[in-house]
């Protein structure tokens, strides 16, 4: 069986990894010179599945309300004709029910946890190295309210069989002793042992290599056109480099998927959210974090890579603008710096922007379509890294006609009609 994989991200390419793996013909194609350069390349880097709890909430309405107008808002729209947003809105506000998270939680959870195991098993089979650690993530919190309000989440989380732990303010600074500054504004964390961080880029950089060695051919700096479709099937992909001709055909292009597969009749509702991140050299042992954090009043995630820190954060919902804005990509450096203010050297710094590919719903697209060879992995928003190992396996399992190891109930896109 010949497989083409549009898009050479993390989750293109762990897809590519367990097709090649079950025996299939895989070529990758992506416009990028090289692998994870788009929405991959410098993320927060957290593995965070114990942290799945989707956007749309019931407090997300008022505290989006609250932010409006602040250029430094986690939550940021640019207000403008957009069609695709208005209609992706109304979806994401019907998702802000107490019901809805729950359920969208348990799916996001699902394929989250998988995840976790497939990537362990990755690396175990590869050696991969990407200045992984595996100290879990600590969510700190300053305000009692917002602390208050997270702890029924952490119930609902331990239900569905995560490992969270509420914890006082002293032992979030045994945990992490980077923190002790911080220490007369936290009233508490909520410490995930099992989750994991580590740099997305350089994982799918060594994983699209054993691709490689296991036979995937990557075509590089290749412009997907169209898909080509004949009756109820699609055959055929059109690029700037010619027409490649397969069985199955994986949409795995992030934010851009929809636009791809409008021409066929597959309205997807995934939108472009822009996240930020800035990298700062760590100065010496003992002034940045370790363990991966999460600042609930920033919306902020820090983690450790190697001898760089890396910080992200925020959702600009601009379309496909990749513009980095210096007014917010300065506040996330100034907060780090502010919490950690000996972490290394802010002049230094440097600053990306990338698209996290949402659902209204906060679960991932995944699985086959109404046209034959024509299947879907993308939607994963901001665990895109979190979910790759697991989503690339489902997607594989389906493509080959095994039984995925997880139940997909709830991950296709026939969810939105």
């Amino acid at each position: 069986m010949k497989v083409v994989v549009l898009g050479a991200g993390v989750v293109g390419v762990a897809t590519a990894w367990f097709l090649a793996r079950g025996g299939a013909t895989v070529v990758v194609v992506d416009r990028q010179p090289g692998a994870g350069l788009e929405t991959s390349f410098a993320n927060g880097g957290q593995i965070s599945a114990n942290h799945t709890t989707p956007w749309a909430t019931p407090a997300t309405p008022w505290k989006a309300f609250k932010w409006l107008g602040r250029a430094d808002a986690p939550l940021l729209f640019h207000l403008r004709l957009d069609p695709a947003l208005a209609s992706w809105l109304v979806r994401f506000l019907a998702n802000c029910t107490a019901s809805r998270m729950r359920t969208n939680t348990e799916r996001a959870l699902r394929l989250a946890v998988y995840s976790r195991q497939q990537l362990a098993a990755v690396r175990a089979a590869t050696g991969i190295a990407y200045d992984q650690l595996i100290r879990g993530i600590l969510h700190i919190f300053r305000n009692p309210k917002d602390y208050a309000e997270a702890l029924p989440l952490v119930e609902l989380m331990n239900r569905l069989g995560c490992r969270r732990e509420v914890i006082d303010a002293d032992a979030c600074v045994a945990l992490e002793p980077a923190l002790a500054a911080a220490r007369p504004h936290l009233v508490g964390g909520i410490f995930s042992p099992d989750d994991e961080s580590g740099d997305a880029h350089a994982f799918t950089v060594g994983l699209a290599e054993a691709c490689a060695a296991e036979g995937v051919t990557f075509q590089y700096g290749t412009t997907i056109e169209r898909l080509v479709r004949a009756g109820q099937a699609v055959t055929a992909v059109e690029t700037a480099a010619g027409t490649i001709t397969a069985d199955a055909f994986v949409v795995a292009c992030g934010s851009y998927s929809p636009l791809l597969l409008q021409p066929l009749g597959i309205r997807l509702p995934v939108y472009p959210a822009k996240g930020y991140s800035v990298t700062i050299p760590v100065a010496a042992e003992g002034l940045a974090p370790v363990v991966s954090l999460i600042d609930d009043e920033f919306k902020m995630v820090y983690s450790r890579l190697g001898e760089r820190l890396r910080i992200a954060g925020t959702a600009e919902f601009a379309g496909y603008d990749t513009t980095v804005w210096p007014k917010r990509a300065m506040f996330l450096r100034e907060k780090a710096m502010e919490l950690f203010p000996r972490c290394g050297d802010p002049g230094a710094a440097e600053f990306w922007a990338g698209l996290r590919p949402s659902t209204p719903d906060g679960v991932p697209v995944m699985g086959a379509t109404p046209l034959s060879g024509l299947f879907l992995n993308t939607g994963h928003g901001t665990l895109g890294w979190t979910m790759a190992c697991g989503a690339g396996r489902v997607v594989a399992d389906v493509i080959l006609g095994q039984t995925p190891e997880i139940a997909l109930d709830g991950f296709g896109s026939e969810r939105f009609r």
